[in-house]
């Protein structure tokens, strides 16, 4: 075990966990809050990851990373629009958007299909400069995740996030009690594309490149984190399960990390993802079911022995008559 799990894994693993920890972010603010599947989320990471790398090569790579939040803002209004103006489902509204981002994406890398960040300065090589060591690239990353998840919280905690929260739970009240819920519906999914934007462009620059296929299976890599997190943390506060979130992120990047060390083909990495969300997704299901055989076992038996002792009572019985 010492020879798979080695520190250089488990500080990888934990600097892509913490990148990967804000698309989990979103797709607990779009899913799990307001109950809406924006399948949008592949197209809007490399938009954040395009828009980060174009500027940073520019020369302005933390205007890069607002730039990135802004341009996924955009994109989750775009969505928001086409549910809510045009009466579009939210499933066919996320693949609409998320195939025009293709065409978009590909404009805003110069119609290039990659784009190459070494040489370019970036929040990391700031880091390297000013903070030193090893661990600078994760401590920058946790930083940041750190405040965003606090900002979240905060946000899901004030009246307008309160509001968001209910159109998830409940529509139809919330309308009743005249608060727009398309309005709701649109700030919600901003603000979760705005958080796979910005996870768009730290990938960028922490990983020196851009690709326009890098946020393909994006949406499975999200659900796979927010499902191991809510699995691991239940369902509390929403720190706790902004925590969860966090931490799947982080657990599902050391699966991967370990699948490598163990030599399975990069090619075959969206297979072990869609496992890992199988089992995440149908292991509460399967823990149920395995209490409730549990219960029934038991039952069987504590009958099995009444009716035993019943048998044997009656036998004893013909035995006294006799």
């Amino acid at each position: 075990m010492g020879s798979i799990i080695t520190l250089s894994i488990v500080q990888s693993a934990l600097e892509l966990g913490f990148i990967y920890s804000l698309v989990a972010l979103a797709l607990f603010i779009s899913f799990t809050i307001l109950n809406i599947a924006d399948l949008s989320t592949d197209g809007c990471f490399t938009l954040g990851c395009a828009v980060c790398a174009t500027l940073t090569i520019a020369g302005h790579p933390v205007l890069g990373l607002f730039a990135a939040m802004g341009a996924g803002a955009v994109s989750g209004f775009v969505t928001a629009f086409l549910q809510t103006k045009m009466g579009i489902e939210s499933i066919l509204a996320g693949i609409i958007v998320n195939t025009g981002l293709y065409t978009i994406n590909i404009a805003a890398m110069g119609f290039a299909s990659n784009l190459n960040l070494f040489g370019c300065d970036s929040i990391f090589t700031w880091g390297k400069e000013h903070i030193g060591g090893t661990w600078y690239t994760l401590l920058i990353v946790a930083i940041i995740v750190i405040v965003i998840g606090f900002l979240v919280s905060l946000f899901l905690n004030t009246r307008l996030g309160l509001s968001i929260r209910a159109t998830g739970d409940n529509p139809d009240m919330v309308r009743a009690s005249s608060i727009n819920t398309k309005l709701m519906i649109t700030i919600g999914l901003c603000l979760s594309n705005s958080l796979t934007g910005l996870s768009g462009g730290l990938l960028a620059q922490y990983q020196k490149s851009c690709d326009i296929n890098l946020g393909t299976g994006m949406v499975t890599i999200a659900l796979a984190s927010l499902i191991i997190g809510e699995t691991l943390i239940g369902k509390g506060s929403i720190w706790c399960r902004i925590l969860g979130v966090v931490l799947g992120s982080c657990l599902y990047r050391f699966i991967v990390a370990i699948a490598l060390r163990f030599d399975v083909p990069p090619e075959a990495l969206k297979l072990v993802s869609a496992i890992i969300v199988a089992i995440a997704i149908g292991l509460p299901y399967l823990k149920r079911q395995f209490h409730l055989y549990q219960t029934k076992r038991a039952a069987r038996v504590k009958n099995q022995k009444y009716i035993d002792e019943i048998l044997v009572q009656e036998s004893k019985g013909k035995e006294g008559q006799r």
